[in-house]
């Protein structure tokens, strides 16, 4: 399934025409839009907008801002051909949502709909029309600077949107080092305990880097959890082979399974270390027999283009690495903490785990 980034959203909307106005894709709104200047790569995007109707004029208007923060949650959100609801993603949050819903909606690979709603009170159900969503087909591409409708038959139900919930963490001095602000270790100590977390529900052992067990996860140590593995030299698959269980002490996080498989490898890599966490996974694959397994780089949404360019120089080829979004996962971690999962085989990772190395 295709993803878009914030660097193709800003790219898309740096090619609608600047000297024009462009409408909102509510045809109740008979406001007007101009772009005043993009900034590449990923913004922010600088507009006016007025309304006529009101006695409002272009000359009267202040330049208004479209953050970068805003435009990656809404490309975060698309996938292809799945029609999506950007007040929904964005909530009450940024009074310039309806813009960026408007020109995005202008570029040519998308296109607004109603998909059908899904509506079910007292146990019946029936499908009545449906809110304004935004449709990415970039297969099927219209004119660039044209607002244009797409008939669906897609009908949505409207579930609660899950929630990722970390607990309390304590974060000690000796992983807060070599000037690593506090939320940049925040952010990295929890995405791998999601990762820990959802290892446990599929059954896995988690390794924890060494130098990370300090950590306390609702008040106990991060090595006195439930299936976290206290020392590599009891691993089968890592113990008997010179070197390998140096070459593992600082990975951020592996998962064993069964003592006989090791599902995946994984480096978090919240800043720009991406070379570093490849370098560090090929260093261990080189101390270990050739075994099927996932070496996985687990970055922020907006590194993926940075974590395929790495990946794809000719050192780390071997490793044929994956790329694991934050959003994905905390979508499944989420789903984890909702539903429980049980009899799910780790071949399920693979839904959220992006093979990115380009095959020759």
């Amino acid at each position: 399934m295709q993803k878009i980034t914030g660097y193709n959203l800003v790219a898309f909307i740096n090619q609608l025409p600047k000297n024009v106005t462009y409408n909102y894709v509510n045809p109740a709104n008979k406001g007007l839009i101009k772009i005043q200047d993009v900034r590449l790569p990923d913004g922010p995007i600088f507009i006016k907008r007025w309304n006529p109707a009101k006695g409002q004029n272009e000359n009267e208007t202040s330049v208004e801002t479209i953050s970068r923060e805003m435009i990656w949650r809404v490309a975060n959100a698309f996938c292809e051909d799945t029609p999506i609801n950007i007040d929904r993603i964005l909530g009450a949050s940024y009074n310039t949502r309806s813009v960026l819903e408007s020109l995005i909606a202008h570029t040519p690979q998308f296109y607004y709909c109603y998909p059908g709603r899904i509506k079910d009170i007292a146990g019946k159900t029936e499908v009545e029309h449906g809110h304004k969503h935004i449709l990415w087909k970039p297969d099927k591409p219209h004119d660039n600077g044209a607002l244009t409708e797409i008939k669906t038959d897609i009908a949505i139900s409207e579930i609660p949107m899950a929630s990722a919930v970390y607990d309390t963490l304590y974060i000690p001095d000796t992983v807060i080092e070599g000037g690593i602000q506090i939320e940049v270790a925040r952010r990295h100590t929890q995405i791998q305990i999601a990762l820990y977390l959802i290892g446990l529900q599929l059954g896995f052992r988690t390794w924890i880097a060494q130098n990370d067990k300090g950590i306390k996860y609702n008040d106990v140590p991060l090595v006195e959890q439930q299936g976290i593995v206290r020392t590599l030299t009891a691993e089968n698959l890592v113990a008997p082979y010179n070197g390998a269980v140096d070459a593992g002490l600082f990975i951020d996080c592996i998962w064993f399974k069964n003592g006989r498989l090791m599902p995946a490898v994984m480096e978090v890599e919240h800043t720009t270390g991406v070379t570093s966490g490849l370098t560090r996974m090929l260093n261990f694959a080189n101390k270990i027999p050739p075994i099927k397994t996932r070496y996985v780089i687990v970055a922020p949404d907006e590194d993926r283009d940075h974590v395929i360019h790495e990946a794809n120089k000719s050192i780390f080829l071997e490793l044929d690495a994956r790329y694991f979004p934050y959003s994905a996962v905390e979508e499944l971690f989420a789903i984890c903490q909702k539903r429980h999962l049980r009899g799910v085989t780790e071949e399920f990772l693979d839904c959220y785990m992006e093979p990115v190395v380009v095959k020759g």
